[in-house]
Formats: structure tokens, sequence, C-alpha cells
């Protein structure tokens, strides 16, 4: 591989069993080798499965997978790039109803809002109100919301560590 290396996590908080084997398929076309999930059923929604899978790859992998499953509706799910070499983390949210939603993270994999989302959202420091919309819709607020339930749902989930430290 040439280019900086990172590595991130695709979570799938929810898929119709037709789709499963579809994902792992798309995952492994963007990352060159097969790849098998581990699917359980989601909690939050019967019917619908849930996986995890680390990934490790070139910079921008995190926007190829999250652009490789953009186009399937019935689907909820993240996709997290670490920071590395030279550039910012990233994590895109995807949910049915929302579409999808992509922001740049720092090195703890909080939210960087852009110097002019803030000048954004400052120009209606008038209206409080509207003012926390804009802050609200930059950090993805309303995809974060409707995620959780399946984020939570999904903590006791089995977890596969890559390595050991300490």
């Amino acid at each position: 591989m040439a280019g900086a290396i990172t590595r991130g996590v695709l979570f799938v908080h929810s898929s119709p069993r037709a789709l499963c084997p579809h994902m792992e398929w798309a995952a492994g076309n963007v990352l060159g080798a097969p790849v098998t999930f581990e699917w359980t059923e989601q909690p939050a929604a019967p019917g619908l499965f849930r996986a995890e899978y680390s990934w490790q790859g070139q910079q921008g992998t995190g926007s190829r997978l999250a652009s490789a499953l953009r186009g399937w509706t019935h689907l909820r799910y993240e996709v997290t790039e670490e920071a590395s070499y030279g550039a910012d983390g990233s994590r895109w949210s995807h949910t049915p109803e929302l579409g999808i939603f992509h922001a740049a993270t720092d090195v703890h994999g909080n939210i960087v809002v852009p110097e002019d989302r803030v000048r954004a959202a400052m120009e209606h420091s008038h209206d409080p109100r509207r003012m926390r919309d804009e802050l609200h819709l930059a950090l993805g607020q309303a995809w974060d919301d409707e995620l959780e339930p399946f984020r939570y749902a999904g903590a006791g989930a089995p977890v596969r560590w890559l390595h050991r430290v300490g």
C-alpha cells in the first residue's frame, strides 16, 4: 500500500438479513480482500442484524467504505477513520430517514466543526434557538439521536480484539 496507513471501524447498526452478504462483498471490494462479518441480532430492531468490522488501509478508505454503502437506504451504519499522519480523522453516519452525515474528527474522535459552520451559526446569534439548531446540524445531532438506541443495544455484543495494549 502506498501512502499513509490508517485504521477504522465499520459499525453496521441494522441491516436486513438479505443485505448482510452484500455488505461483506462491498466492504471486501473496498478493502481489496474478502471479509466476513460476525452478524448478531439487533435487539433494538427485531429481525435486523448488526456487525462491527475493524479495518486498516490507506487514508481515504473510510470515505470509500461509506460511499460503497451509501445507496442502500435500508441500512443504519457508521464508518470511522482515525486521524493519521497529515490527515484528520472522519466519521460517516447513515440512517434510512436522514441519509448520510460526514464530520471531521480529532485524534480523540471528537467532531471538529469548521470555522465557516461556526460563523454561519453565529449569524443567527440573535435567535438562540436557530443558533442551537445550526450547531446541532454541524455536529450531526439528528444522526446521533437516531443511532444511539442501536449503538446502546450493541454494547453487549461480542468484540474481537485485534491487538493487546499494555
